[in-house]
């Protein structure tokens, strides 16, 4: 089932997954990739494919099966969770099968239809074996346990999996274990062998999330255990990804670690959307803020005033609510209000889009309709390219 989503035509096409592990995050990210309409059905997910839900780019129902659920869907995938409500993923097969709707299982890699519909059981793949249990030795393909693991921070960059580097790629490819953020191009994962662990610990802004003690927990036992550990975050690791604090507890467990850099979304978001954060008799430099502490914030501890004098481009991340505030300030501290804004949300993926707007608009609290997380702002001159056609990817 790994080409499925590139063998069918799914774009705008119901598919119904019927569980949402961490296993399915590659499968999710492909069928996202290729446009198909995903509704999620199951009790519990993991917080990337609700972290999704809560973004719109899935629809999830909180609750069992229900043969209802079949109604006008293209394409069901049956995915094992391990836990009881398995159970019912054979009755979700059968009456699939009645219904004549092609079904594909996450793990067996194999899909099926009807018998009325002229085919059997496809792909020739057997299925495979199930995922390593999070304690004891992990096998790697050809059975040999390994004795000594690592970690390695795997920036992905800003969504697009072709973003991802050759380095990041093949390391990935590489791993026992994958430790994956929410941001982190969750389509490479589809490509992993049936061995390997993903393990979900996203951070839903203002809900649920993993915490970053219990992240650095994970990656130490795990590299303890002998496995080849990678840490796949968004962006770059050390971009406002906390990738340095993961170096240090693994340099203080004597555990192996490397780091991968990632293209930074700082930088590549405006470029998707046409704008280039330098540009030559415009503006000779740029900072990269995080917007997570607004200027009033006594955590903050930028000087927004100067930042408000020094003339270059200003590149916002983690700011959705803070814009208004931190507009404000830099308005306050002599930016003209003219000043041009864009933000630029889901970059890098098949539902990016981009909003624009002024400084002195955001200062009174006038947001444009459709900003939200994740989004990078930039303030600047070079934000009114963001008006103009984008360059063809």
């Amino acid at each position: 089932m790994s080409d499925l989503g590139a063998q069918l035509r799914l774009a705008g096409r119901d598919v119904l997954l019927v569980g949402g592990p961490a296993k399915a995050l590659g499968l999710v990210g492909r069928l996202l990739d290729r446009q198909a309409a995903i509704t999620v059905v199951a009790p519990s997910v993991a917080t990337s494919i609700q972290d999704l839900a809560e973004r719109g780019a899935l629809a999830w129902h909180a609750r069992t099966y229900a043969p209802a659920d079949l109604t006008g869907i293209a394409l069901v995938v049956a995915c094992p969770t391990g836990g009881p409500e398995d159970e019912a993923l054979e009755r979700v097969r059968d009456d699939a099968d009645r219904a004549g709707i092609l079904v594909a299982d996450l793990q067996a890699d194999t899909y099926r239809r009807a018998a009325g519909a002229g085919a059997g059981a496809g792909a020739g793949a057997s299925p495979g074996p199930t995922p390593n249990p999070s304690t004891g030795p992990t096998p790697g393909p050809t059975g040999e346990a390994r004795t000594v693991g690592s970690v390695t921070l795997v920036g992905g960059g800003p969504g697009d999996p072709g973003l991802l580097t050759l380095a990041g790629l093949e390391a990935v490819r590489d791993a026992d274990v994958v430790v994956v953020d929410r941001l982190a191009p969750l389509e490479v994962l589809r490509d992993l062998g049936p061995h390997v662990q993903v393990i979900d610990v996203a951070k839903i802004p203002r809900g649920r999330f993993t915490p970053q003690e219990r992240i650095n927990e994970v990656l130490l036992d795990h590299a303890r255990a002998g496995r080849k550990v990678v840490r796949l975050k968004g962006g770059d690791p050390f971009v406002f990804g906390r990738g340095m604090e993961e170096v240090l507890a693994c340099r203080e467990a004597g555990v192996p670690v490397d780091v991968i850099p990632g293209v930074t979304s700082a930088v590549a978001a405006p470029a998707l959307a046409g704008v280039p954060v330098t540009h030559r008799g415009l503006v000779q430099g740029f900072a990269v803020i995080s917007g997570h502490a607004a200027p009033d914030d006594p955590r903050s501890t930028v000087d927004w005033a100067s930042l408000a004098a020094s003339g270059v481009s200003i590149v916002v991340l983690m700011g959705v609510e803070t814009l208004p505030r931190i507009a404000a300030a830099l308005v306050a501290a002599g930016r003209e209000a003219q000043t041009p804004v864009a933000c630029i949300m889901d970059a890098a993926t098949t539902r990016q889009r981009v909003a624009t707007t002024t400084l002195g608009e955001l200062s009174a609290g006038r947001i444009p309709p459709g900003v939200s997380a994740p989004a990078v702002t930039v303030v600047g001159a070079v934000a009114q390219f963001a008006a103009q056609p984008a360059p063809d990817a």
